[in-house]
């Protein structure tokens, strides 16, 4: 059973539910049929200013390029010693 997808739009008006309307997370999680765990991973993200959660999805996004050119960089020196062992056999 897949998780449903909410729109940015839906997690703020959930966000301001809480933080301005000042009522409990439980209880706006329970109405809104959402785990308690992502309306507070929701308060954390949408309580920053818009140009700071931007600053932050870049980086996130650098960080997950960065980490799978890392994988793809590691496997292709794990090849090539691979190949240099078989190759040192072979001829020696």
């Amino acid at each position: 059973m897949s998780n449903p997808r909410y729109t940015e739009e839906f997690k703020i008006q959930a966000v301001n539910q809480v933080t301005e309307k000042q009522l409990p997370v439980a209880d706006v999680a329970a109405r809104l049929g959402v785990s308690t765990h992502s309306l507070y991973a929701w308060i954390k993200r949408y309580s920053k200013p818009q140009e700071t959660r931007q600053q932050d999805d870049d980086q996130q996004a650098e960080l997950r390029r960065l980490r799978a050119e890392l994988k793809r960089v590691t496997e292709e020196r794990d090849i090539l010693k691979k190949a240099a062992a078989y190759f040192a056999k072979e001829c020696g």
